[in-house]
């Protein structure tokens, strides 16, 4: 969003292209003014109607949408490509790498990647991309804004007490609500008082997760409901929208799918509110910020169930820790959030060719 923001206020018209029903829906929800539509299948007759029909003059492409025939139909019709914010997972790099002989060929069109890390660079390397045509920018997930939340306000609204410590468990997935409702024991133990929200990353689990809280005996509220019967110990947050906000009042944050190999969620959201996180051992999905974060003292990662209930119960225990913890994370984002400048110069030559064009 900050990127199409800022190409927005230089005048230039951004048609984005998704490729599940989730993104479009969301795509739609947040952005103004920005032509939307499905991805087609990588056929070149396909690709090349597309792009005859849109006659774009820069196809940005984001992360690792390597679509050879998008990238050969606009290698006829000579429009440059980009690629921003690149990235090749622990899961992909094999796949790419074996098959390096084909996608050297096939990238040939992307006049320069803009790579997240120092270690995607060298796996674009690896697969055949020219050096020279490699930059490192940085991740555009560290080019976020803090929610325009008012705090105080969100506390006294869910009954939240200035004095009642908030555990955030964001973005679970199927066993780790079950798993961390082990360990809420543990926790409560140390402060009876600990309001904890959970926030399942699918909305089709929102049933099964309340019934899962309901049987181990909690008081439960959903974040849909209106606040009735006894306080409630946990808020199951039924909504989307909602975790941002939530970050903006955590005493603790949780990242889901890090217990269980998913690979994790994006922890800048609540870094960016001056929260440091915990987390499981499954972060490959953001190893280089999870790296970075950790090397800051920004995130504490755990190896196994025990670690986790060991790391929160600690947290919770130790006030003065906790406070660090968030100090660091504050810090963390301060020095990182100058990405955006860095993509939008290294574009930018490009850019005054569209303009003649349009």
């Amino acid at each position: 969003m900050p990127l199409i923001q800022a190409l927005q206020g230089d005048g230039y018209r951004i048609h984005l292209t998704v490729v599940t029903a989730t993104g479009f829906a969301h795509a739609w929800r947040l952005l103004q003014n920005v032509s939307i539509s499905y991805l087609p299948w990588d056929i070149p007759g396909l690709m090349q109607r597309l792009v005859h029909r849109l006659q774009p003059g820069l196809l940005l492409l984001a992360e690792t949408e390597f679509w050879p025939g998008m990238l050969k139909a606009c290698q006829r019709c000579d429009i440059p490509v980009i690629g921003i914010n690149t990235r090749l997972s622990d899961r992909s790099f094999p796949g790419y790498r074996r098959s390096s002989f084909l996608w050297r060929r096939w990238l040939k069109p992307v006049s320069m990647f803009l790579a997240q890390s120092d270690l995607d660079a060298e796996r674009l390397a690896a697969i055949g991309v020219p050096p020279d045509r490699i930059k490192v920018a940085g991740n555009m997930k560290y080019a976020i804004a803090a929610p325009d939340v008012d705090a105080e306000q969100l506390r006294q609204r869910l009954g939240a007490s200035d004095e009642r410590p908030i555990l955030v468990i964001a973005s679970t997935h199927d066993d780790e609500e079950a798993r961390i409702l082990d360990m809420l024991t543990t926790w409560r133990s140390q402060r009876s008082d600990l309001l904890t929200f959970i926030v399942p990353r699918h909305p089709q689990r929102f049933d099964a997760v309340a019934e899962l809280i309901r049987e181990r005996g909690y008081h439960l509220r959903r974040w849909s409901e209106t606040a009735s019967g006894p306080p409630e110990e946990i808020i199951l947050v039924d909504a989307m929208g909602v975790l941002a906000s939530l970050y903006a009042i955590a005493d603790i944050v949780f990242i889901g799918g890090s217990i269980v190999d998913v690979g994790g969620h994006n922890p800048l959201e609540a870094c960016i509110c001056g929260r440091g996180v915990v987390t499981g051992p499954y972060m490959q999905n953001f190893r280089a910020i999870i790296e970075d974060m950790q090397h800051d003292h920004a995130a504490i990662v755990t190896h196994d169930d025990a670690e986790l209930r060991d790391a929160i119960t600690r947290l919770i225990a130790h006030p003065d820790e906790l406070r660090a913890l968030h100090e660091h994370a504050a810090a963390f984002m301060a020095e990182r959030t100058q990405v955006m400048p860095r993509i939008l110069t290294a574009i930018r030559p490009v850019l005054p060719a569209i303009e003649s064009r349009t």
